[in-house]
């Protein structure tokens, strides 16, 4: 399966998650900082908007990209929860089609940002997680999570680095990955402090 095709297929799990939910989880705090459930849809939705439209806002965010994405929050602020649904399943690739494993990864983690705290766990088709594994987000900084560290996922066929272990299952590396904290409880192994000092707070 191609990586765009893994990214559809994972949009479309999100878009019947987010389908199924009540007014009171769109309003619950996700994992991202000071992001509900609604906004980490919000964010999302940068693949529905132009890449020179993305090019702005970015510009008038002073190429910040905490900045961007907020500003792209509150630009779709003003949405319907069914507006926003509809408007993911039908957002297209404008700035995926150039680097569908970002993509891939930023879908899977936020899904997952969404998910955990509203107690709605899924198996993660497996090729999707391992290639999520293999190519974190990169605007996440991964490396300063895990350098000098081995990570071994117990659930999935996949490991990487050198270092002292972190080992657990593929989704909680994931998450830790790109800076969860919550995902530590899931995780083990004599690298896992280091992991977890380095986490942001």
């Amino acid at each position: 399966m191609s990586t765009r095709e893994m990214l559809r297929g994972e949009r479309a799990e999100l878009v019947a998650l987010l389908r199924g939910l009540s007014d009171a989880e769109w309003l619950a705090p996700s994992l991202c900082a000071g992001w509900r459930v609604r906004d980490v849809v919000g964010h999302l939705l940068y693949d529905s908007v132009s890449l020179l439209d993305y090019a702005g806002v970015s510009v008038r965010s002073r190429l910040s990209f905490d900045g961007t994405n907020n500003a792209l929050v509150d630009r779709f602020r003003s949405l319907s929860t069914a507006e926003l649904v509809d408007r993911l399943e039908n957002s297209g690739e404008h700035i995926t089609r150039f680097m569908p494993g970002v993509g891939l990864a930023d879908m899977l983690v936020h899904q997952q940002d969404i998910r955990r705290p509203l107690g709605k766990p899924r198996e993660i088709p497996a090729e999707r997680l391992r290639f999520v594994l293999s190519h974190p987000d990169p605007f996440a900084q991964p490396k300063r999570y895990v350098r000098g560290l081995r990570l071994v996922a117990t659930d999935v066929e996949w490991s990487q680095g050198s270092g002292p272990e972190v080992r657990g299952p593929g989704e909680a590396l994931a998450l830790a990955m790109v800076g969860r904290a919550i995902a530590l409880a899931d995780l083990e192994g004599e690298g896992l402090e280091t992991l977890r000092g380095r986490m942001p707070g």
